[in-house]
């Protein structure tokens, strides 16, 4: 494989974001001393540095067509990364710590392009079974799917189990009068009590020369207000004559 080395330490050392990065013990090839390095993972590339301020990478390790693992070694916290083929040399790194290591190991086995092709192709075959499902529908049949309606809310349910009421319920001094409508279409009572029945209602006024009941009044503003009048005029001589008598019955 033909690599620049310019481009490799300019993508190194550039303001991209890093997959993981952080000081790691190599072991040398000859020599079997570790050196702690600066690591930089980007990508499918591993760069390592003498230092974290140091402007070009001492060596690049491109993660395709290798295995990581743990190994035994004198370092605690190690790990290999292993080429195919018997010529091909293996990396031995040390992490500080248990969770640098499982850090990295997750890392670098997650880097190289064979990886990322299983995961498309994983993610193609669900897209593919989540595509054919949705037609179905729960059954798994292919029909197509009719058009679409939108799911009644809350209020228009609640207004279906509600019984139908009458198109015109009876009047009681103009007013409706709930407790008057018959059979099995009457409202339910929202007082709770099923053996006690909705307060009385006031007697109906009594014309002036006793001739029946007074005839429905339209519900209109000035109607209300000449009856409001009407009432209290009459509390008040009720109220009148009540106090007029307990002052006769006084000694």
């Amino acid at each position: 494989m033909k690599l620049n080395e310019r481009s490799l330490a300019f993508y190194a050392t550039c303001d991209s974001p890093a997959d993981n990065s952080g000081f790691l013990y190599k072991r040398g090839e000859r020599h079997t001393a570790y050196h702690r390095r600066w690591f930089v993972l980007k990508g499918n590339m591993l760069f390592y540095f003498e230092e974290r301020d140091s402007r070009e990478p001492v060596g690049v390790i491109v993660l395709e067509g290798c295995n990581v693992e743990l190994c035994d070694s004198a370092e605690n916290f190690a790990f290999a990364i292993r080429f195919g083929g018997s010529k091909s040399r293996t990396y031995v790194l040390a992490a500080e710590s248990q969770a640098a290591m499982e850090s990295w190991v997750k890392s670098l086995s997650r880097a190289s392009f064979d990886y990322m092709r299983l995961v498309v192709r994983e993610l193609e075959k669900q897209l593919q079974e989540m595509s054919r499902g949705l037609p179905g529908g729960c059954g798994g049949s292919q029909d197509a799917p009719g058009p679409w309606k939108p799911k009644p809310s809350g209020l228009e349910q609640c207004r279906e189990r509600l019984p139908a009421l009458p198109a015109a319920l009876p009047k009681e001094n103009g007013c409706a009068v709930w407790n008057n409508v018959p059979g099995p279409e009457r409202p339910p009572d929202a007082s709770g009590c099923a053996g006690e029945g909705a307060p009385p209602l006031p007697p109906r006024r009594r014309t002036s020369n006793g001739g029946g009941t007074a005839p429905a009044v339209a519900q209109s503003p000035s109607t209300f207000c000449r009856l409001h009048e009407q009432y209290s005029r009459e509390v008040a001589r009720l109220r009148q004559d009540w106090q007029q008598k307990r002052r006769g019955s006084q000694p």
